[in-house]
């Protein structure tokens, strides 16, 4: 990828400035049409760019439909793990080991956890989507659902056109506008993209090395901290308090064993370091100590359950055993838990959208109430809580 311009680069780092969005949709690429000629793109440039353009049905269909992320962790992990994916991706592990390792020694970033993310985005390439990028970008910065995520792409896809490093009519992927093997987004490409195969072109799409190397730049740019680890199974005892578990708390290691959390295998981190503990469906199920690199997690996918299972996977991947599923409390349904969110709005709290996913703020409030109530405060809401409520 060529270089382009400090002022350029600094112009998409900050985003542009917020425009309506809705509306008539040839009035809102006008709109970005002009936009791009303030920022300084030449007018052709921009009228080739956008020639072509067109509102997509199908990309605000697969936005509103995310049911997958209801599952809970022990489905939805099971449904996305399969031995095929296993095997897979200790196949690719040999085939590229030379990339690993040289990701590896340049960011710190293990293996097992760039394989999870080829593996669930794509697996490992071989289903990259076919949504036109440019379409699905400007369709989804049209609507007025999450415009100021995707508008910045629009303007970052603009760049690579600029570049020459994105057709607007060849160019496609996921439906959410993300490209290549590790589906990165056209921001991220500009700020993290690595020819590593040495051919003189960034090519997410068809080269593994450039897509491997560039989401491990994406990774560090984010804040993973090399050689640290991210997650491991634990198990913990009767007495713990559950009240101090939940991924926005957290405590030293060392505090975690004092309490009597074991690992299931291996030995834990230091005991200076800070690590949450995680029970995705309540102190009977899974858990699960997520240390800071965990964090990082969120900020290439918001979903609990996914990030989760993608770290779980990785360490998979990486020699550690099938999780102990335990014999968890029966969770909620997708009505059921739209009717716990919106008793918990009623009491006060923020539980963001009613959609029937238990996010982190949802797992946040269910705590609260549990601990309330003289309920286990483990974050997993049951029946029980409902009827409560």
């Amino acid at each position: 990828m060529r270089l382009f311009s400090t002022l350029c680069m600094l112009a998409i780092l900050s985003g542009p400035a917020m425009a309506a969005c809705g509306g008539s949709f040839s009035g809102f690429v006008s709109k970005l049409k002009s936009e791009a000629v303030s920022q300084g793109y030449d007018k052709q440039t921009v009228n080739r760019f956008f020639a072509n353009v067109a509102q997509d049905p199908k990309v605000l269909k697969a936005d509103r439909a995310q049911g997958v992320f209801q599952k809970p962790f022990i489905d939805f992990s099971r449904r996305l793990i399969s031995q095929n994916r296993i095997d897979r991706g200790r196949s690719m592990s040999k085939k590229y080991d030379a990339v690993f390792d040289r990701i590896e020694a340049t960011y710190g970033i293990n293996r097992g956890v760039l394989l999870a993310f080829w593996a669930f985005e794509t697996d490992y390439g071989a289903f990259q989507g076919d949504f036109n990028t440019l379409n699905a970008l400007v369709t989804l910065s049209h609507d007025c659902r999450r415009p100021e995520l995707f508008r910045p792409q629009v303007f970052a896809a603009l760049e690579l056109y600029r570049q020459g490093d994105f057709d607007p009519v060849r160019t496609t992927g996921a439906w959410a506008g993300e490209i290549g093997m590790v589906q990165m987004l056209p921001r991220d490409i500009l700020e993290n993209g690595v020819d590593a195969d040495g051919d003189g072109v960034v090519s997410l799409k068809t080269s593994a090395p450039d897509a491997l190397m560039s989401g491990a730049k994406m990774l560090s740019h984010l804040g993973w901290k090399p050689g640290q680890p991210w997650l491991q199974e634990v198990r913990i005892p009767g007495s713990l308090d559950l009240s101090l578990t939940g991924p926005s708390q957290s405590l030293k290691v060392s505090q975690w064993q004092a309490m009597g959390v074991k690992p299931r295998q291996g030995q834990l981190a230091s005991g200076q370091m800070q690590a949450s503990l995680l029970l995705p469906q309540g102190h009977k199920g899974p858990a699960f100590l997520a240390y800071p690199n965990f964090n990082v997690y969120f900020e290439w996918n918001q979903s609990f359950v996914y990030v989760l299972t993608a770290g779980y996977f990785a360490t998979r991947l990486e020699g550690a055993k099938v999780f102990d599923a335990g014999s968890p409390a029966a969770g909620l349904g997708g009505n059921q838990m739209k009717s716990l969110q919106r008793k918990l709005q009623a009491r006060g709290h923020d539980v963001g959208k009613v959609d029937g996913i238990l996010g982190a703020k949802t797992r946040v409030a269910v705590q609260k109430e549990q601990a309330r109530l003289g309920l286990p405060a483990d974050a997993w809401p049951t029946p029980t809580l409902l009827n409560k409520l």
